[in-house]
């Protein structure tokens, strides 16, 4: 009986946390198809008709086309950036054994516990004075951010790759950059996927860093837009009409990817982490 009571105890427990998690979602989804005065007076529930004006009316005026664009470019060429660099950097710690490779591994193992508030304003002054306070300067950043988890991530897992298939490429007349792209990479998958994974959902929602970055600029990311949408509605009586659409176009490509994707994380990690 007290196997059982346990049992149901679990479950319940996890219930109310998958209901709680799912609330605010819900909430959102229900609410991105209403007008303001529904919104207003009935927020919990359901929409008189599932109607997609009210997406298309916050795309056109928050202008999230553009925002979209950006947003997903960003995250393409800063992803791209810290799966070359933390990989390849991973594969020449583990294989040139050095006392210059183990602290360098320290220092990137130590550099993920410095939070960014610590560091944020000296380098936001230090990319201002290279004139990067831009787009590009902003692609460097999270490739310079990304850098650590990933190469950590990156260096557990290439520990468990025989060096032997290195040395039978070498023989058979393949250079270092053919090794790396044609034998090392593909091993890589599952980890590579987990960075992906775990840097795409990060820059795709990122606030802060834009923020401070590129502010109020003519080109926004997707945090940006609906943020200043906000924060301009608000003088006036906050158009919910427009920010709950926003935030869900905003989330969705995030949650699409999590949900296809959710098992390379978890493998990913362990494989990084465990080998």
């Amino acid at each position: 009986m007290k196997k059982y009571a346990n049992s149901f105890l679990r479950y319940l427990i996890v219930t109310l946390m998958a209901l709680l998690t799912l609330f605010p979602i819900v909430f959102l989804v229900l609410n991105s198809f209403k007008s303001q005065t529904e919104i207003v007076k009935h927020p919990m529930s359901l929409p008189k008709e599932f109607s997609l004006e009210y997406i298309v009316l916050a795309v056109k005026k928050i202008h999230l086309g553009s925002s979209f664009v950006l947003t997903l470019l960003m995250t393409v060429f800063s992803v791209a950036l810290i799966v070359l660099i933390s990989s390849s950097a991973a594969w020449m710690m583990v294989r040139f054994k050095s006392k210059i490779a183990t602290f360098l591994l320290l220092l990137f193992t130590a550099a993920m516990l410095i939070p960014f508030q610590a560091i944020m304003y000296p380098l936001i002054h230090f990319f201002d004075s290279m004139g990067l306070k831009n787009v590009p300067g902003l692609i460097l950043m999270y490739g310079g951010f990304g850098l650590s988890l990933s190469l950590f991530l990156y260096h557990g897992f290439i520990k468990g790759i025989p060096i032997s298939l290195e040395e039978a490429a070498i023989m058979d007349g393949a250079h270092p950059i053919q090794v790396y792209f044609s034998v090392i990479m593909p091993l890589l998958k599952p980890t590579t996927m987990t960075v992906i994974i775990l840097n795409s959902m990060w820059i795709w929602n990122d606030y802060l860093l834009p923020f401070l970055v590129i502010g109020n600029s003519r080109v926004k990311t997707l945090t940006l837009s609906v943020y200043f949408a906000k924060l301009e509605s608000g003088q006036y009586g906050n158009s919910w009409d427009l920010i709950f659409p926003a935030v869900l176009i905003t989330i969705l490509p995030v949650i699409g990817m999590f949900l296809v994707l959710q098992k390379n994380i978890i493998k990913g990690i362990a494989d990084g982490a465990v080998k």
